[in-house]
């Protein structure tokens, strides 16, 4: 063999055995930039301190109204009728008149084949529209139908829109798969908010939430959001903790700030203020508006109201 067929032979077998190396792909290489190896009792310990050395300090009337302005006001029931419906969103109407020195909601969310129904009876200002979508809450039906609904939703004039994520592709691996649902979900919404529900109450683990965290954020998700509250477990402590810091982490990455949605068995308004709390100790004054924070809720919202006024409320 001369020099120049050696010299050949090397550079075919030493291509050929970069070849047969496994290529990382795009998620793998977007998980790799962060840190997913969390200890779930490190997380807890971790919570436990914060709420400990915090809340008290965020238990004012002035964070109870914050809150009351940064809920989802929800009603995601069986039983949702148009008229029960129009009722509930009279009642933020009449919000503006009753307690003008209060911010109202942030949003109404509701079923897609509601979203005209709110579209036509909302008169209060800066109030969104918000639809759950894309086959809520399990997200097992087709990606046609998804993203069908989702447009459906659009265009009777919803302005934000929650779909769940692929969480069965997540667990097996799939996570092409549920990356490209959500990019397609993104590309009907447009200009409109998407926020993606990780349902981490089946994820179960810290390390889960953060990679499914991640990834939703890099597959166009402008908020996060911990669940649907028709599973077993819903938001918990533990769940926003990891996220708030996938969030912070992907905005030191690149430079974009994605919102953060609790939601899911939030009850009591000292549960609202542990998610406060959370986000505040960790992303910061700069996400604290109803923008980037956010609390899903039927319930909080007269606890709030009785709170702030120091008299039992049943507005909502």
């Amino acid at each position: 063999m001369s020099y120049n067929e050696e010299n050949l032979y090397d550079f075919e077998m030493e291509h050929e055995h970069e070849s047969e190396m496994p290529k990382k792909d795009k998620y793998s290489e977007a998980l790799g930039k962060y840190n997913t190896a969390l200890k779930d009792d490190e997380v807890t310990a971790s919570v436990n301190t914060l709420i400990s050395k915090c809340l008290k300090e965020y238990d004012t009337k002035d964070v109870k109204k914050f809150l009351l302005g940064s809920l989802d006001l929800t009603t995601l029931k069986c039983t949702d009728s148009e008229q029960s419906v129009l009722r509930f969103t009279e009642k933020v109407n009449e919000f503006v008149d009753k307690y003008p020195d209060l911010k109202n909601v942030a949003a109404i969310c509701v079923y897609p084949n509601m979203a005209e129904v709110v579209n036509d009876t909302l008169e209060a200002d800066d109030v969104k529209i918000a639809c759950v979508s894309g086959g809520f809450p399990s997200s097992q039906t087709f990606l046609e139908i998804k993203v069908a609904e989702t447009a459906m939703a659009i265009h009777a004039g919803a302005d934000e829109i929650d779909i769940v994520m692929s969480v069965g592709k997540f667990l097996e691996g799939d996570y092409e798969g549920m990356c490209d649902e959500i990019e397609e979900l993104k590309a009907v919404c447009g200009d409109k908010t998407l926020k993606v529900i990780l349902e981490t109450g089946v994820l179960m683990t810290a390390q889960n939430i953060k990679k499914a965290a991640i990834l939703s954020m890099y597959s166009g998700a402008d908020f996060i959001k911990t669940s649907t509250g028709k599973e077993a477990t819903g938001a918990t402590p533990e769940a926003a903790y990891v996220m708030c810091k996938a969030i912070k982490e992907y905005f030191l990455e690149t430079g974009i700030k994605i919102g953060f949605k609790a939601a899911g068995g939030i009850n009591t308004v000292e549960d609202g203020l542990v998610y406060y709390t959370i986000a505040k100790e960790i992303l910061g004054d700069e996400w604290l508006n109803e923008g980037l924070f956010r609390i899903g809720t039927s319930r909080l919202a007269n606890l709030l109201l009785s709170d702030i006024t120091g008299e039992e409320i049943k507005f909502f």
